[in-house]
């Protein structure tokens, strides 16, 4: 009969995600993990298999925290559009901050691997992805409410938008000016194709 495993898988996960998100899968060494989830490289290799097996799961966490961000901020708006635009403020508030957020840590773990690290690469893209497809899925809503033009896809539109998120994330990241990245964000839902019709 087999044991229950002594640990809790959830918060071991949770806190290798967020040792990820502050050094990044290459930086990230054994004896890193060792010290912030506190087991020892033999029953991480046990639980998960290597480093890439718990980095998969911990993307998998990252990537359902940005649907379940994107769920509460449709909780708390009165409209597909506002849980969207609320969505990118806090995406974009997330590079400022040493706390990760899903959308943020998926883009950067895309930005930072390559081909030698194919699997990883193709699951973190897969998981942006889904991320888009949720967008897309809001944003078929405010076409259907006739809240913006029906002349583009909500897949095109979802696309446009990760775009939007990277860019100003991107930009973000090496100007500090709040007002400014405010003007952006504004203008990526005062402008077409996302602009509120009349």
């Amino acid at each position: 009969m087999t044991k229950p495993a002594k640990f809790d898988r959830e918060d071991i996960i949770h806190r290798a995600a967020n040792l990820y998100w502050e050094k990044g899968f290459h930086a990230t060494s054994m004896r890193n993990l060792q010290e912030v989830i506190d087991m020892r490289p033999g029953s991480i290799y046990a639980a998960f298999g290597s480093k890439e097996g718990l980095f998969k799961e911990a993307l998998d966490h990252y990537a359902q925290s940005g649907v379940d961000v994107l769920d509460d901020c449709v909780a708390k708006t009165d409209s597909p559009l506002a849980a969207l635009k609320l969505f990118v403020e806090k995406a974009i508030a997330g590079q400022k901050t040493p706390a990760p957020s899903g959308m943020c840590m998926l883009v950067k773990t895309v930005a930072e691997l390559t081909e030698e690290n194919a699997d990883l690469l193709a699951q973190a893209k897969q998981s942006l992805s889904v991320v888009e497809g949720e967008f897309a899925k809001l944003l078929a809503q405010a076409q259907a409410n006739g809240d913006i033009d029906t002349e583009q896809t909500p897949q095109a539109l979802a696309r446009f938008l990760q775009v939007q998120i990277i860019g100003i994330r991107t930009y973000a990241h090496v100007n500090s000016d709040d007002q400014t990245i405010g003007q952006l964000v504004n203008a990526t839902f005062n402008n077409p194709p996302l602009a509120k019709l009349k």
